[in-house]
């Protein structure tokens, strides 16, 4: 399946191209730098807004969405409902993001922290939505500490399962997506 995955990604890289991060001089890697991380169509609903520049796109490299088991009063079994916990590691072209509850990133390299709330969504059948975040709070300096809003695109996986639960039962299922990160116009 990984290697489906992999194949299926290079093929988006040869055909989408590149990235562009607004990098320091020292910071900078050659054209051919696998670990660029193309940017698929963006539905307009997701869409940041006009004259947003990319800071830097990643691919999920391992992720779960975690979902908690929640039993209505009066029932004996419940089902996996509400929001999960992302756990995820991103890499691309500006290093490695670590991505966890909050929902929160924190670049691997520099340290930078952001948190973000969900803005607008783009439903996807059999795969969790694409998403547009605002980002709420920053923390650090460095690549996340120009971040204003984040796309998750691309997604597979990551749906809540159907089956029956005990209360508190948790499960964590896989999932893939490309996040992107973006500096908003000043106003």
């Amino acid at each position: 399946m990984r290697a489906v995955w992999v194949a299926g990604m290079v093929a988006v890289v040869a055909g989408l191209g590149s990235v562009t991060y607004y990098a320091s001089a020292s910071e900078v890697s050659p054209a051919s730098d696998a670990r660029a991380v193309p940017v698929p169509a963006i539905a307009d609903v997701i869409r940041p807004p006009a004259g947003s520049r990319q800071i830097g796109s990643f691919v999920v490299a391992s992720g779960t969405q975690t979902y908690t088991c929640v039993v209505a009063s009066g029932a004996t079994t419940g089902a996996y409902t509400g929001a999960s916990v992302p756990e995820a590691r991103l890499t691309g072209r500006p290093g490695r993001i670590h991505h966890f509850a909050g929902p929160s990133w924190q670049s691997e390299r520099d340290g930078s922290l952001v948190t973000a709330t969900k803005t607008a969504a783009n439903a996807r059948t059999g795969t969790i939505p694409e998403l547009l975040l605002q980002v709420a709070t920053h923390s650090g300096s460095g690549i996340l500490s120009r971040a204003d809003y984040i796309n998750r695109l691309a997604t597979s996986g990551g749906v809540a399962p159907t089956s029956a639960c005990a209360a508190g039962e948790t499960v964590s299922v896989p999932y893939k997506a490309v996040y992107v990160f973006w500096d908003a116009p000043a106003a």
